[in-house]
């Protein structure tokens, strides 16, 4: 496969599972189309173009010709200088690496993690939330995010990767919406009634059971297996980073009893606790592989080889 066929299927495969729905998606390009259309010639050259198209900031080509065949892949969910210099160790050895993906995002990728945040709101208007309350609580927090990636080194890994002349992407919107939709379809289908029924769904789960092994396995933060879960709502899976704290209350007002995510710092915990929602934890790398390795089976039934690394739990469901 070409790099930029890769590229695509991945953006498509994003929208296909956003939480905003494709039609809600074509919605928000077309306007963002006519904004574009309007801007003068010093703004038009200032912006990402690729957004035209792309609804996920957080997704791109890094590095490399977009005409690249692609044969093998080294994959991981952080893919830095030192997995770029893995890479071209493995080609030293005869690995013929011809791509490195990433999860997370890297370069101008990174820098524009704020920027798909806002589908947190419609994450939390599909559990019952008004949407313009959604839209008010997570707006601050979003800010919070541009403001603490803006001082980073975004291109750290980008200049590794073009010293060596080896093709870099990262897809991280795109996947968390795999494993979004995908917990959500599976909560669906298995109502658990109870804490422990939720957890014991998430253990089933390939990636999630290899993850028990290492320490890094589902977990109970707020409540007990006991507890009743009520509606069960897969909030923290997708949309860049941690939201709002302010959130909990909300959703507690929305009915929502118990909430699936990735990973949780200690204040969100703590509000959360407040709010009597459960709170049962994932795993991080867990939910990432999960969603990554969905897009992965799609490209190696056409042929690309994928070797794992950094991370990823790598389960094939095709």
């Amino acid at each position: 496969m070409k790099l930029q066929t890769i590229y695509d299927l991945f953006v498509q495969k994003g929208i296909t599972a956003d939480p905003r729905g494709k039609a809600g998606i074509q919605k928000d390009l077309k306007k963002l189309k006519e904004k574009y259309g309007k801007l003068d010639k010093k703004e038009k050259a200032e912006f990402d173009t690729e957004k035209l198209t792309n609804p996920f900031a957080d997704t791109r080509i890094l590095n490399g010709d977009p005409k690249t065949e692609v044969k093998t892949v080294l994959v991981g969910i952080d893919m830095e200088t030192p997995e770029i210099l893995l890479a071209e160790k493995l080609n030293e050895k005869g690995g013929k690496i011809d791509l490195v993906l990433a999860h997370h995002p890297e370069g101008k990728a990174f820098a524009a993690l704020d920027q798909v945040m806002h589908v947190g709101a419609d994450v939390m208007h599909h559990y019952g939330v008004p949407i313009n309350v959604a839209e008010q609580v997570l707006n601050p927090r979003i800010g919070e995010v541009s403001r603490s990636v803006a001082p980073a080194n975004h291109d750290r890994a980008v200049d590794a990767a073009r010293l060596l002349n080896i093709p870099f992407m990262c897809s991280h919107t795109v996947a968390d919406n795999q494993v979004y939709d995908f917990l959500v379809k599976a909560m669906d289908k298995k109502r658990p009634e109870t804490v422990g029924d939720v957890l014991d769904i998430l253990k089933e789960i390939p990636e999630y059971k290899e993850a028990i092994k290492i320490g890094a396995g589902p977990r109970i933060f707020v409540g007990s297996p006991e507890n009743r879960a009520g509606k069960v709502a897969v909030t923290e899976m997708t949309g860049g980073t941690e939201g709002s704290k302010e959130m909990y209350e909300k959703m507690a007002q929305s009915g929502i009893g118990t909430i699936i995510g990735m990973h949780m710092s200690e204040d969100h915990k703590k509000e959360a606790e407040k709010h009597h929602i459960n709170v049962v934890i994932a795993g991080h790398m867990a939910s990432d592989s999960v969603g990554m390795n969905l897009l992965l089976d799609e490209i190696e039934k056409k042929g690309v080889k994928v070797i794992p690394c950094s991370g990823l739990i790598r389960v094939k469901r095709s």
